[in-house]
């Protein structure tokens, strides 16, 4: 694939001076770190890119080379290669070299806490990183409308107490450069015409070796183990939500930054209401009297009743919505509604005194009384004829 300008990239014009280029630099690179767009490869391609567009444009020796040959002045057996090519740095130490006031001023390490919550990891850093976690809760209806908070037991990797989680017997720090891989964490063999890189065997791609590997973790850092963990879930989150608990992953190795806790939210079903985003539903008896008659019916609501006035000749499936009786909204706080269904209920099991009056009220009873059944039957009047 043809690689893309440079000026292109880093959305600057050609004649932009460095404060410029430095400015959109930082803007997309924590557009797209890698931290912050977990499990996207593209995201980190594209992290990837603006680091290389950076180191190239923000040095006058390469950024002339390239704007007289492209990128061809930057490729083996070119002649403008003297200007020195995109010489491969990591773009994560690239990132950190810029946010913490390097690469020509500006900045303040402090920024790292507010964008990650933490220091720039380096590339070693990030090779001890520990692992996310997912972890699944259920919570009511009700919580998921009020919020809660809840404590969760995570069973996980913790740091190794015994080294104070070095990996070096009584914690002593003795650790060096990995023999094998040269401190790089990655080696490099030989096959055929092909030349493979792969993560270094002996030091799991840390660049670092321990001559006196601590008894209780065997040199990781961490053991099993567990903690507890307090996790507030806003008002008004959905079936599927996913919070994210930062540094409540497992632990990184031999001191290295801890995981992330990702908590799946899952709803347990109600036995009255069911849900709609905001909204709730429910259905509702209306005794076949208060249907007729008309007055009033005590509805449930999510925290407590409320009543309706029924009109008289109410029928089923009447629909009465209840303002702002529903879930808050996760994103505005404004609350959905209610909608109760009503359904007549007929009354069953009737003594002899009951079936006589209902039957006195029956044989007053006319067509005109019954709307639906009449415009129903006078349809239907050519199916009882001849």
């Amino acid at each position: 694939m043809e690689k893309r300008d440079y000026y292109e990239i880093l959305q600057v014009s050609r004649d932009a001076d460095g404060t410029t280029i430095k400015k959109s630099y930082r803007k997309l690179a924590i557009k797209f770190h890698p931290d912050k767009n977990p499990d996207d490869p593209e995201a980190e391609e594209k992290f990837k890119e603006i680091g290389e567009a950076y180191e190239i444009l923000m040095d006058e020796q390469k950024r002339a080379a390239y704007d007289r040959y492209g990128h061809r002045a930057f490729s083996q057996g070119t002649g403008a290669s003297a200007g020195g090519g995109f010489g491969g740095a990591d773009p994560f130490d690239i990132f950190r070299e810029v946010f913490s006031g390097g690469g020509g001023g500006g900045g303040g390490g402090s920024i790292f806490d507010e964008i990650f919550g933490g220091g720039g990891a380096s590339r070693a850093e990030r090779r001890k990183r520990g692992a996310d976690l997912r972890y699944d809760l259920q919570i009511t209806l009700e919580e998921a409308a009020e919020g809660v908070e809840k404590e969760l037991k995570i069973e996980r990797l913790v740091e190794c107490e015994s080294c104070e989680a070095t990996g070096a017997e009584g914690g002593s720090g003795d650790v060096r450069s990995c023999p094998t891989c040269g401190g790089v964490g990655q080696v490099i063999t030989s096959r055929g015409f092909f030349q493979v890189q792969q993560t270094c065997p002996d030091c799991n791609g840390s660049g670092e070796s321990i001559s006196n590997p601590c008894r209780e973790c065997s040199g990781e850092g961490r053991v099993k183990g567990s903690s507890r963990i307090k996790l507030k879930i806003p008002p008004g989150i959905m079936e599927g939500g996913r919070l994210r608990s930062l540094g409540h992953g497992e632990a990184g190795r031999q001191g290295g930054p801890a995981g992330d806790l990702y908590v799946i939210i899952h709803i347990k079903a109600h036995e009255v209401f069911e849900r709609d985003d905001s909204n709730l539903h429910c259905e509702v008896p209306l005794p076949f009297t208060l249907a007729a008659l008309g007055g009033e019916l005590i509805v449930p609501t999510l925290n407590g009743k409320a009543s309706v006035k029924v009109a008289p000749g109410t029928q089923t499936n009447t629909v009465f919505r209840l303002r702002d009786k529903g879930l808050p909204d996760l994103q505005t706080g404004r609350k959905g509604d209610l909608l109760v269904n009503v359904q007549v209920e007929v009354p069953v099991k009737l003594s002899k005194d009951q079936e006589q009056i209902l039957q006195q009220f029956a044989d007053t009873v006319t067509e005109k009384n019954h709307p639906v059944g009449e415009s129903f039957f006078s349809k239907a009047k050519r199916f009882f004829t001849g």
